[in-house]
Protein backbone atom coordinates (compact mmCIF):
# COMPACT_ATOMS: atom_id res chain seq x y z
CA UNK A 1 0.00 0.00 0.00
CA UNK A 2 2.65 2.36 0.54
CA UNK A 3 4.48 1.68 -1.95
CA UNK A 4 1.77 2.01 -4.70
CA UNK A 5 1.19 5.61 -2.91
CA UNK A 6 4.90 6.55 -3.07
CA UNK A 7 5.11 5.57 -6.85
CA UNK A 8 1.48 7.37 -7.22
CA UNK A 9 2.77 10.86 -5.95
CA UNK A 10 6.62 10.52 -7.95
CA UNK A 11 4.16 9.65 -10.79
CA UNK A 12 1.69 12.67 -10.32
CA UNK A 13 -1.03 10.44 -10.35
CA UNK A 14 -4.37 9.48 -8.57
CA UNK A 15 -3.66 6.13 -5.78
CA UNK A 16 -5.86 3.78 -7.84
CA UNK A 17 -5.90 5.19 -11.48
CA UNK A 18 -2.89 4.44 -13.14
CA UNK A 19 -1.17 3.01 -10.34
CA UNK A 20 -3.30 1.08 -7.65
CA UNK A 21 -2.71 -2.37 -5.45
CA UNK A 22 -4.45 -5.31 -4.44
CA UNK A 23 -4.97 -7.09 -1.05
CA UNK A 24 -7.06 -8.75 1.10
CA UNK A 25 -10.52 -7.50 0.65
CA UNK A 26 -9.11 -4.21 -0.95
CA UNK A 27 -9.01 -3.16 -4.58
CA UNK A 28 -7.45 -0.32 -5.58
CA UNK A 29 -7.26 -0.43 -8.65
CA UNK A 30 -9.65 1.16 -12.29
CA UNK A 31 -9.88 0.21 -15.87
CA UNK A 32 -6.65 2.62 -16.04
CA UNK A 33 -4.53 0.81 -13.51
CA UNK A 34 -0.68 -0.02 -15.98
CA UNK A 35 1.09 -0.61 -12.28
CA UNK A 36 -0.31 -3.04 -9.96
CA UNK A 37 1.16 -4.00 -6.53
CA UNK A 38 -0.32 -7.11 -5.04
CA UNK A 39 0.75 -9.84 -2.47
CA UNK A 40 1.85 -12.99 -3.53
CA UNK A 41 -1.32 -14.80 -1.97
CA UNK A 42 -3.35 -12.07 -4.43
CA UNK A 43 -1.68 -12.86 -7.77
CA UNK A 44 -2.27 -16.69 -6.99
CA UNK A 45 -6.02 -15.67 -6.41
CA UNK A 46 -5.28 -13.85 -10.39
CA UNK A 47 -4.58 -17.59 -11.38
CA UNK A 48 -8.16 -18.71 -10.64
CA UNK A 49 -9.83 -16.01 -12.52
CA UNK A 50 -6.86 -16.02 -15.25
CA UNK A 51 -5.07 -18.99 -15.79
CA UNK A 52 -2.60 -17.38 -18.35
CA UNK A 53 -2.99 -13.92 -17.02
CA UNK A 54 -3.94 -12.65 -20.32
CA UNK A 55 -4.45 -9.07 -18.76
CA UNK A 56 -0.58 -8.82 -17.80
CA UNK A 57 2.51 -8.30 -19.82
CA UNK A 58 5.22 -7.89 -17.21
CA UNK A 59 5.04 -10.11 -13.68
CA UNK A 60 7.50 -9.20 -11.31
CA UNK A 61 8.23 -11.12 -7.78
CA UNK A 62 10.18 -9.31 -5.36
CA UNK A 63 12.01 -10.82 -2.09
CA UNK A 64 12.12 -14.19 -3.67
CA UNK A 65 14.60 -15.33 -1.13
CA UNK A 66 11.69 -15.63 1.12
CA UNK A 67 10.39 -18.59 -0.36
CA UNK A 68 6.99 -18.68 1.23
CA UNK A 69 4.17 -21.18 0.30
CA UNK A 70 2.54 -19.02 -1.96
CA UNK A 71 5.61 -18.15 -3.47
CA UNK A 72 6.63 -21.27 -4.33
CA UNK A 73 3.73 -22.43 -5.68
CA UNK A 74 3.89 -18.91 -8.07
CA UNK A 75 7.34 -19.77 -9.40
CA UNK A 76 5.62 -23.34 -10.98
CA UNK A 77 2.83 -21.64 -12.23
CA UNK A 78 4.79 -18.61 -13.55
CA UNK A 79 7.32 -21.09 -15.12
CA UNK A 80 5.03 -22.58 -16.93
CA UNK A 81 2.96 -19.75 -18.68
CA UNK A 82 6.13 -17.79 -19.70
CA UNK A 83 6.94 -21.12 -21.69
CA UNK A 84 4.00 -20.60 -24.15
CA UNK A 85 3.42 -16.96 -23.55
CA UNK A 86 6.42 -15.49 -25.38
CA UNK A 87 5.37 -11.89 -24.83
CA UNK A 88 5.13 -12.20 -20.99
CA UNK A 89 8.20 -10.84 -19.16
CA UNK A 90 9.13 -12.15 -15.79
CA UNK A 91 11.54 -11.28 -13.26
CA UNK A 92 12.40 -13.12 -10.31
CA UNK A 93 14.22 -10.42 -8.05
CA UNK A 94 15.86 -10.17 -4.48
CA UNK A 95 18.85 -8.89 -2.95
CA UNK A 96 19.71 -12.00 -1.17
CA UNK A 97 18.96 -14.62 -3.99
CA UNK A 98 20.92 -17.65 -4.72
CA UNK A 99 20.67 -16.32 -8.59
CA UNK A 100 22.42 -19.37 -10.17
CA UNK A 101 19.50 -21.81 -8.80
CA UNK A 102 16.20 -19.85 -10.12
CA UNK A 103 18.34 -19.29 -13.17
CA UNK A 104 18.54 -23.29 -13.68
CA UNK A 105 14.62 -23.26 -12.77
CA UNK A 106 14.22 -20.65 -14.65
CA UNK A 107 14.86 -22.45 -18.61
CA UNK A 108 18.44 -20.87 -17.80
CA UNK A 109 16.76 -17.52 -17.40
CA UNK A 110 19.72 -14.09 -18.09
CA UNK A 111 20.85 -12.93 -14.54
CA UNK A 112 21.50 -9.09 -13.77
CA UNK A 113 23.24 -8.54 -10.96
CA UNK A 114 22.68 -4.20 -9.79
CA UNK A 115 24.77 -3.15 -6.99
CA UNK A 116 22.91 -1.10 -4.40
CA UNK A 117 24.40 2.27 -2.89
CA UNK A 118 24.63 2.06 1.04
CA UNK A 119 26.85 3.59 3.55
CA UNK A 120 29.36 1.75 5.28
CA UNK A 121 28.65 0.12 8.71
CA UNK A 122 30.51 -1.59 11.00
CA UNK A 123 29.79 -5.09 12.43
CA UNK A 124 30.08 -5.94 16.42
CA UNK A 125 30.24 -9.54 17.90
CA UNK A 126 30.24 -11.05 20.91
CA UNK A 127 33.29 -12.40 22.35
CA UNK A 128 31.34 -15.65 24.22
CA UNK A 129 27.65 -16.62 23.46
CA UNK A 130 24.82 -15.24 24.92
CA UNK A 131 23.13 -17.43 27.60
CA UNK A 132 19.94 -14.96 27.19
CA UNK A 133 19.40 -13.53 24.47
CA UNK A 134 16.64 -11.14 24.92
CA UNK A 135 17.95 -9.91 27.90
CA UNK A 136 21.42 -9.55 26.14
CA UNK A 137 19.22 -7.53 23.30
CA UNK A 138 17.63 -4.96 26.13
CA UNK A 139 21.29 -4.59 27.92
CA UNK A 140 23.19 -3.61 24.36
CA UNK A 141 19.94 -1.16 23.31
CA UNK A 142 20.17 0.48 26.93
CA UNK A 143 24.37 0.69 26.79
CA UNK A 144 24.04 2.07 22.99
CA UNK A 145 21.54 4.72 24.26
CA UNK A 146 23.57 5.81 27.38
CA UNK A 147 27.27 5.79 25.33
CA UNK A 148 26.54 6.97 22.28
CA UNK A 149 26.54 10.82 21.30
CA UNK A 150 22.78 11.90 21.86
CA UNK A 151 20.34 13.07 18.70
CA UNK A 152 22.44 10.48 16.67
CA UNK A 153 20.39 7.77 15.13
CA UNK A 154 17.73 5.08 16.15
CA UNK A 155 17.59 1.32 17.25
CA UNK A 156 16.07 -1.35 15.42
CA UNK A 157 15.41 -4.79 17.54
CA UNK A 158 15.76 -7.98 15.68
CA UNK A 159 13.46 -9.91 18.24
CA UNK A 160 11.44 -13.46 17.22
CA UNK A 161 7.68 -12.47 17.93
CA UNK A 162 4.75 -10.40 19.52
CA UNK A 163 6.03 -12.12 23.07
CA UNK A 164 9.60 -11.34 22.57
CA UNK A 165 8.27 -7.72 21.37
CA UNK A 166 6.30 -7.10 24.51
CA UNK A 167 8.50 -8.14 26.62
CA UNK A 168 11.44 -6.19 25.99
CA UNK A 169 8.86 -2.85 25.76
CA UNK A 170 8.01 -2.89 28.84
CA UNK A 171 11.35 -3.51 30.51
CA UNK A 172 12.81 -0.65 28.04
CA UNK A 173 9.82 1.24 29.64
CA UNK A 174 10.77 1.07 33.20
CA UNK A 175 14.61 1.73 32.53
CA UNK A 176 13.83 4.07 30.17
CA UNK A 177 11.76 5.70 33.56
CA UNK A 178 15.29 5.61 35.56
CA UNK A 179 17.41 7.11 32.86
CA UNK A 180 16.83 11.24 33.01
CA UNK A 181 17.25 12.55 29.73
CA UNK A 182 16.34 15.92 28.17
CA UNK A 183 14.35 15.67 24.45
CA UNK A 184 17.26 16.02 22.67
CA UNK A 185 18.34 12.95 24.13
CA UNK A 186 15.71 10.94 23.32
CA UNK A 187 15.78 8.08 20.81
CA UNK A 188 13.60 6.06 19.03
CA UNK A 189 13.95 1.98 19.16
CA UNK A 190 12.04 -0.27 17.21
CA UNK A 191 11.10 -3.78 18.15
CA UNK A 192 10.41 -5.89 15.17
CA UNK A 193 10.76 -9.20 13.67
CA UNK A 194 12.83 -9.51 10.87
CA UNK A 195 9.94 -8.43 8.62
CA UNK A 196 12.19 -5.15 9.53
CA UNK A 197 15.19 -7.09 7.28
CA UNK A 198 13.88 -5.72 3.89
CA UNK A 199 10.55 -5.61 3.68
CA UNK A 200 10.53 -2.32 5.40
CA UNK A 201 12.64 0.76 5.20
CA UNK A 202 12.76 2.97 8.94
CA UNK A 203 14.26 5.88 8.27
CA UNK A 204 16.65 7.12 10.87
CA UNK A 205 18.29 3.57 12.22
CA UNK A 206 21.74 3.53 13.13
CA UNK A 207 22.05 0.73 15.14
CA UNK A 208 21.21 -2.88 14.54
CA UNK A 209 20.65 -5.34 17.25
CA UNK A 210 20.53 -8.82 16.10
CA UNK A 211 20.24 -11.66 18.71
CA UNK A 212 20.26 -13.49 15.50
CA UNK A 213 17.02 -16.17 15.94
CA UNK A 214 13.91 -15.79 14.15
CA UNK A 215 10.69 -18.09 14.21
CA UNK A 216 10.44 -20.84 11.82
CA UNK A 217 7.75 -23.27 11.65
CA UNK A 218 7.88 -27.09 11.17
CA UNK A 219 5.65 -29.77 10.40
CA UNK A 220 6.05 -33.62 10.34
CA UNK A 221 3.96 -35.22 8.30
CA UNK A 222 4.70 -38.82 10.67
CA UNK A 223 3.05 -37.25 13.34
CA UNK A 224 0.86 -34.29 12.13
CA UNK A 225 1.91 -31.70 14.23
CA UNK A 226 2.88 -28.01 13.54
CA UNK A 227 5.11 -26.36 15.55
CA UNK A 228 7.11 -23.07 16.08
CA UNK A 229 10.87 -22.50 16.91
CA UNK A 230 13.28 -20.42 17.48
CA UNK A 231 15.77 -21.33 14.95
CA UNK A 232 18.96 -19.03 14.33
CA UNK A 233 19.46 -17.02 10.82
CA UNK A 234 20.96 -17.76 8.22
CA UNK A 235 23.60 -16.29 6.44
CA UNK A 236 22.06 -14.87 3.54
CA UNK A 237 19.46 -13.25 5.37
CA UNK A 238 22.07 -11.94 7.46
CA UNK A 239 23.85 -10.31 4.44
CA UNK A 240 20.77 -8.53 3.66
CA UNK A 241 20.92 -6.62 6.67
CA UNK A 242 23.29 -4.62 4.50
CA UNK A 243 19.58 -2.45 3.12
CA UNK A 244 19.18 -0.86 6.67
CA UNK A 245 21.87 1.77 5.88
CA UNK A 246 20.65 3.20 2.29
CA UNK A 247 20.92 6.88 4.35
CA UNK A 248 23.65 6.76 6.74
CA UNK A 249 26.34 4.95 7.87
CA UNK A 250 25.65 2.68 11.52
CA UNK A 251 26.33 -0.36 13.16
CA UNK A 252 25.29 -3.47 13.81
CA UNK A 253 25.28 -5.42 16.90
CA UNK A 254 25.39 -9.42 16.56
CA UNK A 255 25.00 -11.13 19.74
CA UNK A 256 26.51 -13.61 18.67
CA UNK A 257 30.36 -14.80 18.20
CA UNK A 258 32.29 -14.86 14.70
CA UNK A 259 32.98 -18.47 14.97
CA UNK A 260 29.47 -19.19 15.11
CA UNK A 261 28.25 -17.16 12.19
CA UNK A 262 31.62 -18.86 10.33
CA UNK A 263 31.25 -22.46 11.22
CA UNK A 264 27.13 -22.83 12.38
CA UNK A 265 24.78 -21.14 10.26
CA UNK A 266 23.46 -22.28 7.48
CA UNK A 267 23.81 -20.92 3.85
CA UNK A 268 19.74 -20.63 3.09
CA UNK A 269 16.44 -21.04 4.95
CA UNK A 270 14.95 -24.24 4.52
CA UNK A 271 11.56 -23.21 2.27
CA UNK A 272 8.49 -23.33 4.00
CA UNK A 273 6.44 -25.95 1.70
CA UNK A 274 9.36 -28.33 3.06
CA UNK A 275 8.24 -27.55 6.55
CA UNK A 276 4.60 -27.52 6.17
CA UNK A 277 1.30 -28.92 6.13
CA UNK A 278 0.27 -29.23 2.63
CA UNK A 279 -3.37 -29.70 2.91
CA UNK A 280 -3.66 -26.01 2.20
CA UNK A 281 -1.18 -26.22 -0.72
CA UNK A 282 -3.27 -29.34 -2.47
CA UNK A 283 -6.84 -26.88 -1.88
CA UNK A 284 -4.64 -24.18 -3.84
CA UNK A 285 -3.34 -26.18 -6.53
CA UNK A 286 -6.68 -28.68 -7.21
CA UNK A 287 -8.56 -24.65 -7.67
CA UNK A 288 -6.79 -23.61 -10.71
CA UNK A 289 -7.42 -27.66 -12.25
CA UNK A 290 -4.09 -28.75 -11.32
CA UNK A 291 -4.80 -32.39 -11.43
CA UNK A 292 -2.10 -34.40 -9.33
CA UNK A 293 -0.38 -31.58 -7.24
CA UNK A 294 2.72 -34.82 -6.81
CA UNK A 295 3.99 -33.86 -10.62
CA UNK A 296 4.06 -29.91 -9.86
CA UNK A 297 7.32 -28.30 -10.70
CA UNK A 298 8.71 -27.01 -7.35
CA UNK A 299 11.58 -25.65 -7.27
CA UNK A 300 12.23 -27.70 -3.85
CA UNK A 301 9.97 -30.48 -4.03
CA UNK A 302 7.85 -31.32 -0.57
CA UNK A 303 8.14 -34.79 1.02
CA UNK A 304 6.09 -37.05 -0.71
CA UNK A 305 4.76 -38.34 1.95
CA UNK A 306 3.24 -35.03 3.23
CA UNK A 307 1.70 -34.64 0.06
CA UNK A 308 -0.17 -37.84 0.61
CA UNK A 309 -0.91 -37.16 4.12
CA UNK A 310 -2.53 -34.07 2.52
CA UNK A 311 -4.74 -35.78 0.72
CA UNK A 312 -5.53 -37.85 3.04
CA UNK A 313 -6.39 -35.95 5.23
CA UNK A 314 -8.34 -33.25 2.80
CA UNK A 315 -10.46 -36.91 1.51
CA UNK A 316 -11.18 -37.69 4.78
CA UNK A 317 -12.36 -34.06 5.44
CA UNK A 318 -14.81 -34.20 2.43
CA UNK A 319 -12.86 -31.38 0.77
CA UNK A 320 -11.67 -33.96 -2.28
CA UNK A 321 -13.62 -36.50 -3.55
CA UNK A 322 -12.92 -40.48 -4.70
CA UNK A 323 -11.46 -38.87 -8.10
CA UNK A 324 -9.62 -36.23 -6.47
CA UNK A 325 -11.66 -33.49 -7.01
CA UNK A 326 -12.90 -30.63 -4.67
CA UNK A 327 -15.89 -31.17 -3.42
CA UNK A 328 -18.71 -27.93 -3.16
CA UNK A 329 -20.42 -26.46 0.03
CA UNK A 330 -19.60 -22.65 -0.95
CA UNK A 331 -22.90 -20.62 0.35
CA UNK A 332 -22.74 -20.96 3.88
CA UNK A 333 -18.69 -21.06 4.31
CA UNK A 334 -17.95 -17.88 2.99
CA UNK A 335 -20.39 -16.81 5.73
CA UNK A 336 -19.03 -18.49 8.33
CA UNK A 337 -15.23 -16.91 6.92
CA UNK A 338 -16.38 -13.51 6.61
CA UNK A 339 -17.52 -13.64 10.68
CA UNK A 340 -13.99 -15.26 11.46
CA UNK A 341 -12.54 -12.49 8.84
CA UNK A 342 -13.91 -9.88 11.76
CA UNK A 343 -12.18 -11.72 14.73
CA UNK A 344 -13.44 -11.87 18.06
CA UNK A 345 -15.58 -8.38 18.03
CA UNK A 346 -19.24 -9.85 17.62
CA UNK A 347 -20.76 -10.30 20.93
CA UNK A 348 -20.45 -7.31 23.50
CA UNK A 349 -21.23 -7.34 26.98
CA UNK A 350 -21.85 -3.55 28.20
CA UNK A 351 -21.45 -3.09 32.23
CA UNK A 352 -24.72 -3.83 33.83
CA UNK A 353 -26.07 -6.08 31.57
CA UNK A 354 -23.58 -9.04 30.96
CA UNK A 355 -26.65 -11.26 32.61
CA UNK A 356 -28.69 -10.44 29.31
CA UNK A 357 -25.85 -10.59 26.55
CA UNK A 358 -24.69 -14.10 27.94
CA UNK A 359 -28.20 -15.37 27.19
CA UNK A 360 -28.45 -13.68 23.98
CA UNK A 361 -25.45 -15.21 22.94
CA UNK A 362 -26.55 -18.69 24.26
CA UNK A 363 -29.60 -18.07 21.63
CA UNK A 364 -27.24 -18.70 18.81
CA UNK A 365 -25.22 -21.84 19.86
CA UNK A 366 -26.61 -24.90 18.33
CA UNK A 367 -25.25 -27.80 20.50
CA UNK A 368 -22.22 -30.08 19.70
CA UNK A 369 -21.36 -28.06 16.65
CA UNK A 370 -19.46 -25.72 17.83
CA UNK A 371 -18.51 -21.85 17.44
CA UNK A 372 -18.44 -21.45 13.53
CA UNK A 373 -22.07 -22.50 13.11
CA UNK A 374 -22.86 -20.17 15.96
CA UNK A 375 -21.34 -17.84 13.61
CA UNK A 376 -23.24 -18.94 10.92
CA UNK A 377 -26.72 -18.33 12.66
CA UNK A 378 -25.98 -14.77 14.01
CA UNK A 379 -24.93 -13.92 10.20
CA UNK A 380 -28.09 -15.68 8.76
CA UNK A 381 -30.64 -14.16 11.37
CA UNK A 382 -29.12 -10.54 10.54
CA UNK A 383 -30.02 -11.04 7.18
CA UNK A 384 -33.41 -12.60 8.16
CA UNK A 385 -34.00 -9.45 9.78
CA UNK A 386 -32.99 -7.19 6.48
CA UNK A 387 -29.55 -6.51 8.09
CA UNK A 388 -31.20 -4.27 11.25
CA UNK A 389 -29.19 -2.51 13.41
CA UNK A 390 -32.00 -2.56 15.89
CA UNK A 391 -31.68 -6.46 15.83
CA UNK A 392 -28.13 -6.20 16.34
CA UNK A 393 -28.79 -4.05 19.33
CA UNK A 394 -31.30 -6.02 20.68
CA UNK A 395 -29.22 -9.43 20.31
CA UNK A 396 -25.88 -7.51 21.89
CA UNK A 397 -24.06 -7.84 18.90
CA UNK A 398 -21.73 -4.75 17.44
CA UNK A 399 -23.30 -3.52 14.29
CA UNK A 400 -20.11 -2.19 12.61
CA UNK A 401 -18.59 -5.68 13.00
CA UNK A 402 -21.76 -7.02 11.58
CA UNK A 403 -21.93 -4.93 8.31
CA UNK A 404 -17.94 -5.06 7.56
CA UNK A 405 -18.68 -8.89 7.61
CA UNK A 406 -20.98 -8.23 4.91
CA UNK A 407 -19.24 -6.42 3.34
CA UNK A 408 -16.24 -9.11 3.25
CA UNK A 409 -18.54 -11.57 2.09
CA UNK A 410 -19.81 -9.75 -0.70
CA UNK A 411 -16.79 -9.30 -1.52
CA UNK A 412 -15.99 -13.45 -1.19
CA UNK A 413 -19.49 -13.95 -3.59
CA UNK A 414 -17.94 -11.87 -6.10
CA UNK A 415 -14.88 -13.20 -6.35
CA UNK A 416 -16.25 -16.84 -6.71
CA UNK A 417 -18.09 -15.70 -9.18
CA UNK A 418 -15.91 -14.09 -10.89
CA UNK A 419 -14.06 -17.64 -10.84
CA UNK A 420 -16.90 -18.83 -12.38
CA UNK A 421 -17.60 -21.09 -9.01
CA UNK A 422 -21.69 -21.69 -8.52
CA UNK A 423 -22.52 -20.68 -4.59
CA UNK A 424 -24.15 -23.82 -3.43
CA UNK A 425 -26.12 -23.65 -0.30
CA UNK A 426 -26.31 -27.05 2.27
CA UNK A 427 -27.71 -25.17 5.46
CA UNK A 428 -29.38 -28.15 6.85
CA UNK A 429 -26.58 -30.24 6.26
CA UNK A 430 -24.43 -29.36 9.37
CA UNK A 431 -21.74 -32.41 8.43
CA UNK A 432 -20.77 -30.79 5.23
CA UNK A 433 -20.30 -27.37 6.80
CA UNK A 434 -18.67 -28.53 9.74
CA UNK A 435 -16.23 -30.54 7.41
CA UNK A 436 -15.40 -27.59 5.23
CA UNK A 437 -14.89 -25.11 8.07
CA UNK A 438 -12.43 -27.71 9.71
CA UNK A 439 -10.09 -27.68 6.49
CA UNK A 440 -9.44 -24.18 6.98
CA UNK A 441 -8.47 -25.36 11.08
CA UNK A 442 -6.09 -28.52 10.20
CA UNK A 443 -4.94 -27.18 6.95
CA UNK A 444 -3.10 -23.54 7.75
CA UNK A 445 -1.56 -22.18 11.27
CA UNK A 446 -1.40 -18.30 11.37
CA UNK A 447 1.31 -16.93 12.11
CA UNK A 448 1.90 -12.90 13.80
CA UNK A 449 4.23 -10.50 13.41
CA UNK A 450 4.26 -6.91 15.45
CA UNK A 451 6.18 -3.97 15.68
CA UNK A 452 6.32 -1.72 18.38
CA UNK A 453 7.59 1.80 19.02
CA UNK A 454 9.18 2.72 22.12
Amino acid sequence: MSVAARVSKEMGVKLGREVGYSIRFEDRTSEKTVLKYMTDGMLLREFLREPDLASYSVVMVDEAHERTVSTDILFGLVKDIARFRTDLKLIISSATLDAEKFSDYFDSAPIFRIPGRRYPYEIHYTKAPEADPLDAAIVTVLQIHVSQPPGDGDILVFLTGQDEIETAEEILKAAGENIRTDSSRARKVVLATNIAETSLTIDGIKYVVDPGFSKMKSYNPRTEWSRYWSDRFQKRQLISERSIWKNRSGKCFRLYTVHHFCNDLDDNTVPEIQRTNLANVVLILKSPGIKDPHKFDFMDPPPTEALLKASELLYALSALNEHGELTKCSHEIISIAAMLSVGNSIFYRPKGKQVHADNARLNFHVRDVGDHIALLKVYSSWKEADFSSQWCYENYIQVRSMKKARDIRDQLEGLLKRAEIELISNPNDLDAIKESHSIRIFSTLGSATKERIV
